[in-house]
């Protein structure tokens, strides 16, 4: 092959995988499925088997999702993101949920948060982490940008998807949410980071009621901004954890109350696609 044809061949393969991360990036994840099936015609590529198995999951697909990782993790051995779901994807398929099943959503599909949740906004908008958490298998159909519905119980802020509850919001974050909702705000949520023993949630104020002027939902926020509004993430909901964001999320001295929001800048560089292509 010459040198045009292999810059040819590179230039089809850069358009394929932007192609098939715009549709992810959409949702049109059976567009997702197409984009990657091409790309892979060209050629094995690790990169377009994880994108293909995390679009088959999205669909439901799970038998087929886990035979795309089982590729990705084939060729490189140390690809956290196929590690990660071709554990995932095994305990469902074990479980005889490898169709359409998702014992969290109880319907076969969980609903997507919208993508203006993930909008940071000064005081209205930060993180927490879920403890208590449901089990691993109650746990494995979930991904993150799946929507999270708060609700109070007692002093408790519990986390729940479909009619299944899937943890309790951590306590110092959750008793101040539980004042304001009981006062009359309302919240929107849905999951950022997750894997085997940690799950963890953004969670925006839609609505302060009267009654709470002047209080403030997330507390110290405006310490750590340098802009009103920053998107937590281009185009879509979701966002995938590793060892790197979670660093970003260590505990805060017990005396201090107020939620940290710092998020990670974002990058349109390869970042962005690992982002798309993790925890299904």
């Amino acid at each position: 092959m010459s040198i045009g044809e292999m810059d040819a061949a590179n230039r089809q393969r850069r358009q394929l995988a932007d192609l098939a991360i715009g549709h992810a990036t959409r949702g049109d994840w059976e567009a997702a499925v197409a984009a990657n099936h091409e790309l892979l015609e060209l050629g094995p590529d690790t990169d377009a088997y994880n994108r293909l198995g995390k679009a088959l999951a999205e669909l439901g697909r799970h038998a087929e999702a886990l035979e795309a990782y089982e590729q990705a993790l084939a060729r490189d051995a140390t690809n956290r993101i196929a590690e990660r779901n071709v554990e995932r994807l095994r305990m469902l398929v074990k479980q005889g949920s490898g169709g359409e099943t998702s014992p969290a959503a109880g319907d076969g599909k969980t609903e997507k948060a919208p993508a203006a949740l993930f909008i940071e906004e000064m005081g209205k908008t930060g993180h927490a982490r879920l403890i208590n958490l449901a089990s691993a298998d109650r746990l494995a159909p979930l991904s993150p940008g799946d929507q999270v519905v708060l609700s109070p119980a007692g002093e408790q802020l519990m986390a729940t998807i479909g009619e299944a509850e899937i943890g309790q919001v951590e306590p110092r974050v959750g008793t101040r949410l539980v004042k304001l909702m009981n006062g009359g705000n309302r919240y929107e949520a849905a999951i950022t980071i997750l894997n085997r023993d940690e799950v963890r949630i953004i969670i925006r104020e839609t609505f302060s009621h009267p009654a709470n002027f002047g209080k403030v939902s997330f507390p110290g926020s405006s310490t750590s901004r340098t802009s009103d509004v920053r998107p937590y993430m281009k185009g879509s909901a979701l966002r995938y954890d590793d060892e790197e964001e979670s660093e970003e999320f260590e505990e805060e001295p017990e005396e201090v109350e107020e939620l940290d929001t710092t998020l990670p800048e974002f990058s349109t560089e390869p970042e962005l696609e690992e982002e798309l292509l993790e925890e299904p």
